[in-house]
This record gives C-alpha cells, sequence and structure tokens, in this order.
C-alpha cells in the first residue's frame, strides 16, 4: 500500500511538474507572439458575443413578459339605473367617448364629460370639461373643479352618479394580487451574462489596443461597480425589477467599446458621463416619488427648456453645420439634450388640468418656442425629434386628430421654409437616397458607413479592429455601421432591439399606471428613443436623411448619456409592479418576516426552557418567566400580524 502511496505522489508530482513547465512555455510563447493570441482569440470570442447579447435580451424580454401587471380599482361611481363603473386610475375622463377612462353610454352624456383627479393623500376633485353639458357636484354647478367626498354625487345629462370607495376586503384582494402576480423575476441570469459579456469585451479591447490597458480596465471596473453596486443596494432596500437598467447597462457597455475603438483618449470622460448620467437617473427617479412636487416644478422646467435653448443661441458654435455646442471650461456640451428632459417633464406634469384643450396652448407656445429655436440653429434632426414628442403628448393629452392634423400641416409648411432658407439642411436632404452618386462628396458618410457594416458580416471584424472610426462622425451619427463592422450585424440588430424592448416595457406599464403624468412622461420618453434611434440608423444607411443626432446609450458624448438616463427615469416612473418602480413604495418581503418571526419564537422556546432549568429562587424565576410571557405574546402578535 506504501508503495501504490508513493508511485502515486510521484506521479502526481511528475504532472505538477510538466503541467508547470506547459504553462510557464505558454505564457512565453504568448508573450512572445501577442498578435497570434490576439487573433485566435478574437476569432473565438466573435461567436461568443451574439450568444450573450441575444441570452441577455431574451432574458429581459421573458422577465418581462412573465410578470402581469395587476389592474387597480380605486373607487367606482355608481348609477342605480345603469350600473356601477369602476375607476381604474389616479387621473380619469369620463363620458361617452370610447376613449375615456369611465365610459358613460348614455345618449345625454357628452363625449367627453369631465375628469376625476385623486392626490397622494386619496382626496378626489371634478373637472368639468364640457362646456354644453353642465357637470354638478352635489347640486352645484362645477365651473372649474371641486372636491368629491366618498358618498357624494356628481351629476351630469340627467345621470346621477353616486362616489363609493373600494372596501377593506377589495383592498386587501388587490394587495395580495400585487405581491403575487407583479414580482419581478430575479435580475441574477441577466446580470450574470453581462457581466461576462463585459470581461470579454476587455480583453478583446486590451488585445487590440493594448497601450490603452490600464484606461481599459479601469472604466469597465467602474461600470462593473457601479452596476453591481447599484443592484445590490436595491436588492437590500427591498428593490426589484431591473429590466430598463439591464438594457441600459448593456447598451453602456457598447459604448464604451466604440468610445475605446475610435477615441480611447476620451474613455474616463464617457465613464464619468455615464455614472453622471445614472446619478441623474436616480434623482429623478426620486424625485418623481411626489405628484404635487412634480405639478409644482412644471413651470420651472419650462423656463429651463426655453433657458437652455436660448444658451445654445447665445452662446453656441457652429459645428458640422448646427449651432448646438457650447464650451464651458474646455467641456463642451449640448444643452439641446438636456432640454429634451425638461421639455417632456414640463409637457407631461398636467394632472391639474387633463385633458382640458386650454391648458395645450401654453404647451403650444413652448414646443413652438423650441422648434423655432432648433430650426434658427439648423439642428433639424433634435427639432424633428421635439416635434414627435410634442405630437405624442398633446394626442395623449386631447385625443383631438382634428387640431393634430392642422398642426402637422403647419409644420410640413414650416419644415419647407427652413429647406429653403437653410443651405446645409437642404444640402443633406438633397443627397438623401443618391449617397453613391455622390460618393467623395456630400455621401461620403454614409457610403463609408454602409461600405463598413458590409465588411463586418454577421459577427464583425473584432472590437478595435474596424477602420471606419477614421471617417467624421464615426462613434456618434455614424454609430450603427461601426457596431456593424466591429461587432457584427447581429449585435447591431440587438441594441436597436434593446430600444425597441424599452417602448414593450412602456407599453405593458402604462396600461395600469396609476397617474396621466406617469403614463405620458413614459411615451413621450419612449416615442424620443425609439425615433432617435429611427433616424440614426436609418440616416447612416441612407434610408432617411443624416440629421446628425446620437443613438441612445450608445453613441459617444456625454450630453447624449446623460440626456438618455434621464428620459429612462420617466419609464421606471411608469412601472406599477410592487417594489420595482420609483413611484410605487416598497412593501417588505412578507415570506422572509414571517420567516423571521417564526425563527424568533424558537429561540424565545429555548429561552424558556433555560430559564426553567436555571438554579435560581423562585421569585427571581416567576418575574423572568412573567418578562418572558409578555415578550412572546407580543412577538405572538406580531407573527399574526405578518401572516395576514
Amino acid at each position: 500500500m506504501s508503495d501504490f502511496m508513493n508511485n502515486m505522489g510521484q506521479v502526481l508530482s511528475d504532472l505538477g511538474a510538466r503541467a508547470f513547465d506547459i504553462t510557464k512555455y505558454a505564457y512565453q510563447w504568448v508573450t512572445e507572439n501577442p498578435t497570434t493570441v490576439a487573433g485566435w482569440y478574437g476569432g473565438i470570442v466573435r461567436w461568443i458575443f451574439p450568444v450573450l447579447a441575444l441570452g441577455i435580451l431574451l432574458s429581459v424580454l421573458h422577465d418581462m413578459l412573465r410578470v402581469k401587471n395587476p389592474k387597480e380599482t380605486w373607487g367606482y361611481l355608481i348609477s342605480p339605473e345603469l350600473g356601477k363603473f369602476p375607476i381604474h386610475h389616479w387621473e380619469c375622463t369620463v363620458g361617452r367617448a370610447r376613449h375615456c377612462d369611465v365610459m358613460i353610454n348614455f345618449p345625454t352624456v357628452s363625449r367627453t364629460q369631465c375628469s376625476l383627479i385623486r392626490d397622494d393623500d386619496g382626496n378626489w376633485k371634478v373637472y368639468s370639461l364640457s362646456e354644453k353639458n353642465p357637470t354638478l357636484c352635489n347640486g352645484l354647478p362645477v365651473t372649474d373643479s371641486a372636491p368629491v367626498k366618498p358618498g357624494q354625487t356628481i351629476m351630469f345629462g340627467g345621470v346621477i352618479l353616486t362616489l363609493e370607495t373600494i372596501s377593506e376586503a377589495e383592498h386587501e384582494e388587490q394587495q395580495e394580487n400585487r405581491l403575487a402576480q407583479s414580482r419581478p423575476a430575479p435580475p441574477w441570469s441577466s446580470f450574470g451574462m453581462l457581466t461576462v459579456f463585459q470581461l470579454l469585451t476587455v480583453f478583446q479591447l486590451i488585445t487590440t489596443r493594448p497601450e490603452y490597458a490600464n484606461i481599459i480596465v479601469l472604466c469597465y471596473g467602474a461600470l462593473l461597480g457601479i452596476m453591481w453596486g447599484y443592484v445590490m443596494l436595491s436588492k437590500i432596500a427591498r428593490r426589484t425589477g431591473f429590466e430598463p437598467e439591464i438594457l441600459a447597462f448593456f447598451a453602456c457597455t457598447l459604448n464604451l467599446a466604440v468610445t475605446a475603438s475610435s477615441a480611447p483618449g476620451s474613455l474616463i470622460k464617457q465613464t464619468l458621463a455615464i455614472l453622471l448620467g445614472i446619478a441623474v437617473f436616480l434623482f429623478l427617479g426620486w424625485y418623481l416619488r411626489d405628484l404635487k412636487r412634480v405639478i409644482k416644478a412644471r413651470h420651472y422646467m419650462a423656463m429651463a427648456t426655453v433657458g437652455l435653448l436660448l444658451i445654445n443661441l447665445i452662446f453656441g458654435s457652429v459645428i458640422q453645420g448646427a449651432q448646438n455646442w457650447i464650451s464651458i471650461g474646455g467641456v463642451s456640451l449640448q444643452p439641446s439634450e438636456f432640454a429634451k428632459v425638461c421639455f417632456i417633464f414640463a409637457g407631461s406634469a398636467t394632472l391639474d388640468r387633463l385633458f382640458v384643450k386650454r391648458n395645450l396652448w401654453g404647451f403650444m407656445l413652448l414646443s413652438g418656442f423650441c422648434l423655432c429655436a432648433l430650426g434658427i440653429m439648423s439642428d433639424f434632426g433634435t427639432a424633428s425629434i421635439f416635434f414627435i414628442v410634442f405630437l405624442v403628448i398633446a394626442f395623449l393629452r386631447s385625443g383631438d386628430f382634428a387640431t393634430l392634423s392642422l398642426i402637422c400641416g403647419g409644420a410640413v409648411a414650416g419644415g419647407g421654409l427652413i429647406l429653403r432658407f437653410k443651405p446645409y439642411i437642404a444640402s443633406r436632404f438633397s443627397v438623401w437616397g443618391h449617397a453613391w452618386q455622390n460618393a467623395i462628396g456630400s455621401g461620403y458618410q454614409q457610403v463609408r458607413t454602409m461600405s463598413a457594416a458590409a465588411s463586418g458580416g454577421l459577427i464583425g471584424v473584432g472590437a478595435g479592429n474596424g477602420w471606419l472610426h477614421n471617417v467624421a462622425a464615426a462613434n456618434t451619427d455614424l454609430v450603427f455601421g461601426m457596431l456593424c463592422e466591429e461587432w457584427g450585424l447581429v449585435i447591431a440588430l440587438l441594441a436597436v432591439a434593446s430600444i425597441v424592448t424599452l417602448s414593450i416595457f412602456a407599453y405593458r406599464v402604462t396600461k395600469t399606471g396609476r397617474s396621466a403624468f406617469y403614463t405620458t412622461a413614459a411615451c413621450a420618453a419612449t416615442s424620443l428613443l425609439v425615433f432617435q434611434t429611427i433616424l440614426n440608423v436609418f440616416g447612416s444607411v441612407d434610408l432617411l436623411p443624416l440629421t446628425g443626432v446620437t443613438f441612445p446609450f450608445i453613441s459617444c458624448g456625454g450630453s447624449s448619456m446623460i440626456s438618455a438616463w434621464g428620459l429612462l427615469a420617466f419609464l421606471k416612473a411608469a412601472d406599477t409592479r410592487q417594489n420595482a418602480s420609483f413611484a410605487v413604495r416598497s412593501l417588505p418581503n412578507l415570506g422572509e418576516e414571517a420567516e423571521a418571526a417564526h425563527k424568533d419564537i424558537d429561540s424565545f422556546l429555548q429561552q424558556f426552557d433555560e430559564i426553567q432549568a436555571a438554579p435560581n429562587d423562585e421569585e427571581m424565576k416567576q418575574k423572568q418567566i412573567n418578562d418572558f410571557l409578555n415578550q412572546f405574546d407580543q412577538l405572538h402578535d406580531d407573527e399574526e400580524e405578518v401572516n395576514k
């Protein structure tokens, strides 16, 4: 037996020595042949990246679609003749039209009769919206608004409705449904795949940009740290549901890769922009929790929108034909990017005048100023984005197709005037669809982008191995071409799909949104992100005019990154899933608390046995037992409360 053990020890020793020699030889060979190693690694990992990216997207979609957003009921309007009408939102329109939240199908009722609005404290107000058909509250005409309490009546068109709250049993049932149906899935699989994707990206970039290895590791380390720090702190705070953030972190990973390929010297600045964008995302999410605070700030946000664009007009520098840049302390900024967030905030915060057309005039004037200012700056791409956002918000607030059609007609006429008096913009339109006929002139960028995209194939040539970054604006306006060339068509399309997935998320959460502000802002922000992505992608491949807008989260640029994270806060705030939203306060994990209470009871029972076995005198022992029983009764009551 001892001989066998000695032989096995010798064999293992020989194997260890040989393994050490092989490792030493492999390390020496790798250091002497870095180009060959980089080629082998790049050839393998280029097939892994699309699989991981697809896995991340499918995981997010699965988590998003498997969770239901149960509809909430906040009260009822009860008519003895027409029945009971549930109130499912904090701001509801009441009328005969199909678009009304509470549809009263009675011929004498106006199409949009009135609106009911609830505040954070549960108080309701009724607003009259019909000029021909008056609304009465408790028998008194509602000239503007009037408070209405449970048990009181609202009358219009000969219909009398009584406001009633939901019962305690209904409230408990809704709470149980929320905990059972709307609990998001754990994010570990998505974050795990994303982490592997990021680590492989770091190794890929180090092999192609070895002189910037330290900066690449530092920047991706910061991204990994803030990503995992965010999710861990959120889990400690009993928060869950990270679908929008996962998509944003995935896009930021590609953003740093594009920066490392095209402008590695700007990696630290771009990383700081990502961190600042996340800070804006968290601050804005916290601010959106209080609807009263939102309403008070809407006028300041409107003034901020005007102020930011005025700064551009007065102090802006013309770069690539558009006057949309300012320089502060050597740092270039685009105030129009920040104006997007302020514009949506101001346009959506209309809770006290829901669906009142006269309230649209202020927003229309703000929108008109923004479009005129951007037209003067020759920033036609941003102007078209503002116009689309205006249409979305105006339609959600008025539902008036005739008015919007008239506005669209005026916008087309205004666009024609801009093309007439802005030759820079007109030249961009003139090359649209004719890039190959102007390959060395006005179509230079699009032709190079399409050539580079075609050369990348399905899996790309590898991060840092492309040539398109030598073309002007390759990492901003033409970034889709860089993705296709270096990362392949599959990942480029998945990057676009991540923005489209945000629109699916917005569609699902806005159906059960509590407030018109949250739903309107989420729809407007999503429309902006999707439309801007369409302009960037289609413009770079000559399917649309090249308007010079960025790809959200992907294009290089601090202003664009901060703006994209700010817009993401509007989507997050609209989410009504329990413990997943900025706007819905978190509840404790009842399963964990019940288990903890049960363990405490077991511990107390063990202490009781120890007290009885202790050699104390009877008087002291009786006092300890009485104190123990009082604590035990309190703990038992706590456990019953948790179980309820």
